[in-house]
Formats: C-alpha cells, structure tokens, sequence
C-alpha cells in the first residue's frame, strides 16, 4: 500500500515547486508513506539536511477534500506563535497541477500518538498518565481562549447559529445514507430520534465564538517522550469557528473510561483521570460557562454517531470495508447509548 501511495506523490514535481519556494535544497531522498488509505495521506521526506511532512487528500478524494486542505493550512498558520501545540506550517500549495490536489509541507513532530503505543516513561507511572489527561484538556482551553478575528481567520466559519442548526445539519447527513438501498436506515440506531429532541429542547441560548478542532481525541495529539505535555494537535479537518465547548463534549463522548471499546484506547490506562476530573481542569484553565456541558457531550454522541455510521452505511453497500462498517456501526450503537446515559 505504502508504494502504491508513494505513487500518487511525483517527487520530481515536488522537488520543482520546493526549489521555487526555496525550501531545501537538493534532491528528496527518505520518502516514507505514514499514514494513508482510505483517510489522508502523510509523507515524511528529507530534502538537503531538512526535515519535512508533507499532507494531501487521499487516493479517492472526497468532493471537498482541496477545501479542507487548504482549510487545514490556513488553521495551522493561524496558530503560529500561539500557545497552542500544533504543527508548524511550513507552506501551503493551492495548486492542484503540482500533485494533483492540494497539499501543505509541515515540520516533523518530535512526540508519539499514546493510543499506538506508550513509552516506558508513560506507561510507567500512572501520575505521568493523569498529567497526560489534564495536559489533552489544557489544549483545547487554550485553543478555545484564542480570540479567532485577532489571528486573521474572519470568515473561516459560521459562528452564527451554529449550535441551533447542529441537529438538523447532522440529521440531514443520516438521512443522506439512504441512498444506500442496503442500509438498515436510522430505525437501527436506538436512541436517534429521544436524541434529537433532547438537543434541540435544551440547546443553550448563548455562547462565546471560538476556535474547535471538531475532532479532539487521544488518537488526534501527540505527546512528547520525556514529559507527559502535548507536543501537537493533528490532524485539523474538522477544524471552524463555533463553540469551544463542543471539544470538551467530544472527549466526554470519546473517553475510554470503563469502556474501552468505545473509541480508541490508551494501554496501560490506570491513572487517566476520569471525565468528571478533566471537566473540572477546564474549568480551572477556562472562563467558559460548563453549566451546561453534558449537553456538548451528548451532541458529540450525535454528531460523531453519524459520522461513523456513514462508512457503515457504505459497507452495507460493499464500498467500504465490511469488517470496518461493522465496527463502526457497534461504535455508533455505543456512542447513542451513552448519549442516552448522559441525558438520564
């Protein structure tokens, strides 16, 4: 697979367009595909005595996937100079004829994704793991605290109504599914329909704009190897302008906690605090009001739900992986019940 997507990425044509920008010097040499597939491809490279990443749409890309790229891009430069971990922008290419979408080079992260594998430092000591808990919930406070017109990202969202028109948008999105003879339809998800109505009955009145990342997980930071601080925030695709809160709710939603099945999960996990304590260390480095903050939790319940059920919607189809669509399905099925858990 790694060759086939080293294929979709012409080096020569690179190297052109980096010698143009005057980035590096000299040939590329150590391409390394990291991630790729079905979800965006990464690829590490050497060019001179500098290190670099470069990021694009993946083999088969989606409608909007130059947008979310460029997107990415401008988030990433944004950034810059923050206190916000994150990846450092290198330069962005808008130019599709370069490498057949648009893509971005970015610094090399010196950190490790704690959901592949931990070193002996973190899965050494559980007081390492609970600061590593806390310090997931320190980025995005500081991410949120970020007054977005100051750092030029005017227009890179609609703040504007944006928690009323969450339900609607996203039930739109299930019933998109349909088009999918072969799926069971939305009937399969217990809890769909006490969901929505729950959310749109008790969504808050107000809210202070601010920067998401729209998908804050385990799986999307990295850690540094010698302290349990995050090194970076990846993987920005769902990246706006809306209510910070609602990156507080998706770890809420995604938590491992008891339920290790539930998303992607940390080993050894004793020592992670649990969500009650990571709500109350946002409190400590935040202004926001988290009265309300189950409600976040459970629409991160909903909206993730839907996303994931749309892969299994496409299995059921048989354009995606069986084994995937069913295991996002279960996750759905989790995700909803503890929606439901949340509400009662």
């Amino acid at each position: 697979m790694s060759d086939d997507l080293l294929q979709l990425i012409d080096l020569q044509k690179l190297t052109k367009w980096m010698d143009d920008q005057g980035l590096g010097s000299g040939e590329i040499s150590a391409a390394k595909i990291l991630s790729g597939g079905t979800q965006n491809i990464l690829l590490s490279f050497d060019k001179g005595d500098r290190a670099f990443i470069l990021r694009r749409p993946p083999p088969h890309p989606r409608s909007n996937s130059n947008n979310t790229m460029r997107r990415e891009a401008r988030m990433l430069s944004a950034l810059k100079g923050t206190d916000v971990p994150h990846p450092e922008l290198i330069a962005p290419c808008n130019d599709k004829s370069i490498l057949g979408a648009a893509f971005y080079l970015m610094e090399p992260i010196a950190g490790f994704n704690a959901t592949t594998e931990l070193p002996n430092y973190h899965a050494g000591d559980p007081k390492v793991r609970r600061e590593m808990g806390f310090s997931l919930v320190e980025g995005i406070a500081s991410l949120g605290a970020i007054d977005y017109l100051a750092v030029g990202l005017e227009g890179f969202g609609k703040p504007d109504g944006f928690l009323e028109r969450q339900v609607s948008r996203w039930r739109s999105q299930l019933d998109s599914y349909l088009e999918f003879s072969e799926w069971p339809g939305s009937s399969a998800i217990n809890g769909i329909d006490t969901v929505a109505k729950w959310l749109v009955e008790k969504c808050p009145t107000s809210y202070e704009p601010g920067i998401i990342h729209g998908d804050y997980h385990l799986a999307n930071v990295m850690f540094h190897y010698d302290s349990p601080k995050l090194a970076a925030i990846v993987d920005w695709e769902l990246t706006t302008i809306g209510d910070p809160l609602l990156d507080l709710g998706w770890l809420i939603a995604t938590w491992p906690g008891d339920n290790p099945t539930l998303t992607t999960s940390v080993t050894p996990w004793k020592g992670f605090p649990n969500i009650e304590a990571l709500i109350e260390h946002y409190g400590l480095h935040s202004s926001r009001d988290l009265n309300n903050i189950n409600w976040y939790g459970v629409l991160a319940c909903y909206k993730l739900g839907i996303i994931l059920e749309g892969t299994f919607a496409r299995a059921c189809a048989g354009k995606a992986p069986k084994e995937t669509g069913d295991k996002l399905h279960a996750t759905t099925l989790s995700l909803f019940n503890r929606a439901l858990e949340l509400i009662s």
